[in-house]
């Protein structure tokens, strides 16, 4: 089961990762997912509890992310490009991560209009 406990830390990792890049506190994702307090998101992010898979999709869509962030599933290469541009680049490096994210959805925007 040891397994188990690294994919909710991972999990819980990847969910304070795109709740902070949102800007969303503790509370106000905990109000969302019908939780009575933060502690549960804490907990959540730590690994110490296990999200459902129902919360887990209402996570992602409050923080518009893709449900595979949070699973730690490989993303498109052309998305790394882009990301290794931003860790290349000192200027773009300098970006809040709310704000590269939103570059990343322009990117994903466009690509969905050439389809």
């Amino acid at each position: 089961m040891k397994s188990d406990d690294n994919k909710y830390k991972l999990i819980g990792a990847r969910i304070k990762e795109a709740r902070e890049s949102a800007e969303i506190s503790q509370k106000r994702l905990a109000e969302l997912l019908g939780f009575e307090s933060g502690t549960a998101i804490s907990l959540i992010e730590s690994g110490n509890r296990k999200v459902s898979v129902e919360d887990l999709e209402t996570i992602a869509e409050v923080l518009h992310r893709d449900i595979n962030f949070f699973l730690g599933k490989s993303e498109d290469l052309e998305d790394l490009d882009f990301k290794l541009v931003f860790r290349k680049d000192k200027e773009l490096s300098q970006l809040k991560p709310k704000d590269r994210d939103k570059i990343l959805d322009f990117i994903e925007f466009v690509k969905s209009q050439n389809k």
